[in-house]
């Protein structure tokens, strides 16, 4: 069992290639208890973006604050608290905060795509 407040937890910023102004927070996972999948709440700051990118794995995302577009395998999708989205493996796709605020969301993934 496992109960925790995010505000606790290890904030980490993101320093890969093509990141701008990104956190990660790993909320649950098999450290928790939850063996084989990763939850993470991810914030990009204003102007901010996580890289163009793709990966052999795929993963669940809901957008908890803040307005953003979703590009997605060619695609763009305006995204605000509330939208889900599943990106299969493979998928090029990008985050990118459009509002004034935060934008944040939670990002589920299998393990191996905890890095």
């Amino acid at each position: 069992m496992f109960v925790d407040n995010a505000k606790n937890l290890k904030t980490v910023k993101m320093t890969i290639p093509g990141a701008l102004s990104v956190t990660k927070q790993s909320l649950i996972g098999p450290a928790q208890g939850w063996e084989g999948w990763v939850m993470r709440l991810f914030t990009i700051a204003q102007d901010g973006h996580t890289p163009s990118h793709s990966h052999p794995w795929p993963h669940i995302n809901y957008i908890v604050s803040g307005e953003g577009t979703l590009y997605l395998d060619g695609r763009e999708y305006p995204v605000e608290p509330g939208y889900t989205a599943y990106i299969p493996d493979g998928s090029e796709h990008q985050f990118v905060n459009r509002g004034k605020q935060d934008f944040v969301f939670i990002c589920i993934v299998p393990e191996e795509g905890d890095k």
